[in-house]
This record gives C-alpha cells, structure tokens and sequence, in this order.
C-alpha cells in the first residue's frame, strides 16, 4: 500500500513543484519591468535579493507569486464572515447554486435526449448532428444572447445562469449516456429477444444498468462544464456575487491577487463537485452489484 501511495503521489509533487518553479519565475519576469520602474523613480538601488522580494510583494502585480494567492485565498475563505462580500465561501455558493441547477437539467435532458436516440431511428439520424454542431458556438459569444432575450422577457437571476450551465452540461451526458445505452453485447439483446422481452423490459433490465458507468463518467465532465457556465453567465450580467462578479471586479480594478484567489477557489469547487459525482457513482454501481475499484 506504500509503494501504491508513493507511485501516485511522488509524480504528482514533482509536477506540482515544477508548476510553482515555473510560476515563480514567470512572476518575477513579468513584474520585474514596473518594479524597475518605481525602484528608478525613487531613486533607490536594491540588490538582487531585495528586487527579488519586492517584485512578489507588489500589491497588485502583472502576474502574483504563489505565496500571495495563497495567503489571499485563506484570509478571504478562513477569515472571513461567510456572509461578507468579500468572502470566497459566499462567492462560491452563489455559483454553486446556478452550477448545481445547470447540471440537473443538463443530466435529465442528456439522458432523455440519449434514450430518445438510441430508441427511435430518426432522432439518430437527425438531432445528433444537430446536438454536435451546437457544441461549436462559443459559450462567450453565446452567453450575452441568453442574458438578453431573457432579460427582455423578465427573466433574470438564477435561471439564465442555470440555462447557460445545461448548455454545457447536456452534451457530456447525451453522448455518454448513448454510449452506454448501446453497450449491451449483441448476444444480451438477442437473448433479451428471445425471451420475449418488451423494448421497455429491455431498456430497464439491460440497457440502463449497462449505461451507469458511462452516465457517472460523463456526469464529472459535465458537472464541471457546468461550473465554467456558471461563471461565464455572471460575466455579461454585471453580477456583484459569485465567482466570476469576482474575476469581473478584479479585471477593472487591476486586482490580480483577487482574480487568483478565485480560480483557485473555483478549480477546488470544480475537484469537489467531481469528486462528489464520483463518490455517488461507486455507490451505485456497488449497489448495484458490481465491484469497488
């Protein structure tokens, strides 16, 4: 179990640890030029190391060090009331909510949408290449339509937010899920025909078991899609809450430290919401009669 735990965890840290050597480096060359800049203007000579220091303590540089997201990020998660504006926990669970209601309509409708194909020949032929082409509109250019012909019709909120989620969140599941549905060995359905079993039984007692691992994997795809519509939706309405309010108010006022804060805020709510899918797709495969990992 050791050697198991080594062998996964040690080439995860060295990625990790290039990753932050990288940052670092790119920190200080891209806020290197504007500390010159002040350091000449006060007339001021550091050295090496003192010009180093200061290119990560800038209060709102070009690209921020690790350790300044780091300590960003706990004071406004851990420090904070988590009803305070200012606190990522409140952000997050603003676009969680609007996550969460984008993916369970997203997952209904890729599944319905998934049996649909799978059951009636035309719908194949017709709405899956439909359903592919639709996935080549960028989410930002189609987001702004959204908010506007539901605004214009006196619908705001939750639900634009929601609707630009299940955009993202549907396709995952509509193409796993008729994967999955058409899975079952040939064999399996001649027998289910051989028993005289009606499409229904067939679909209940083969077909839909069969499909389970590939709705829970396409669902942590989708779940995760469905957060990047979260916080693509609250760019165009000017929201003051959420992720993306937060990535917003950090662009116009050269708040960089604060833009880092939430991507990391939103990348650990995406690897939870993942891991939550996950964790109930073990549940039900075990439940159902099929073996841990």
């Amino acid at each position: 179990m050791t050697d198991r735990l080594r062998d996964k965890i040690w080439p995860v840290t060295v990625i990790l640890m290039g990753i932050l050597a990288a940052w670092y480096v790119g920190s200080y060359s891209m806020n290197a030029p504007f500390q010159r800049d002040l350091d000449r203007r006060a007339g001021e000579t550091p050295s090496f190391s003192e010009f180093v220091v200061k290119t990560m303590s800038q209060p709102k540089p070009t690209l921020p060090a690790p350790h300044q997201v780091a300590q960003n990020f706990f004071e406004n998660t851990f420090l904070r009331k988590v009803t305070s504006s200012r606190s990522l926990v409140y952000h997050a669970g603003i676009t969680l909510s609007s996550t969460l209601a984008g993916f369970a309509i997203g997952t209904v409708l890729g599944i319905l949408i998934a049996v649909g194909i799978v059951h009636v020949t035309a719908l194949d032929r017709s709405l899956m290449p439909w359903i592919i082409t639709s996935q080549t509109i960028p989410i930002l250019a189609l987001a702004p339509m959204i908010i506007v012909v539901l605004a214009a019709v006196g619908i705001t909120g939750l639900l634009p937010k929601a609707l630009i989620s299940t955009y993202l969140s549907f396709f995952p599941v509509a193409v796993g899920m008729v994967k999955g549905l058409r899975s079952p060995d040939v064999l399996h359905l001649d027998l289910m025909r051989t028993y005289n079993a009606s499409r229904w039984e067939t679909f209940w007692k083969l077909r839909l078991p069969a499909s389970v691992p590939f709705l829970f994997a396409s669902m942590k795809v989708a779940v995760a899609a469905s957060l990047v519509g979260a916080i693509v939706g609250e760019l165009p309405t000017g929201a003051i809450a959420g992720i993306g309010a937060k990535l917003l108010n950090g662009s116009y006022y050269s708040q960089t430290i604060d833009m880092f804060s939430a991507l990391v805020a939103g990348s650990i709510v995406a690897a939870l919401l993942v891991a939550a899918v996950g964790i109930v797709g073990k549940i039900v495969e075990r439940n159902m009669g099929g073996r841990a990992a």
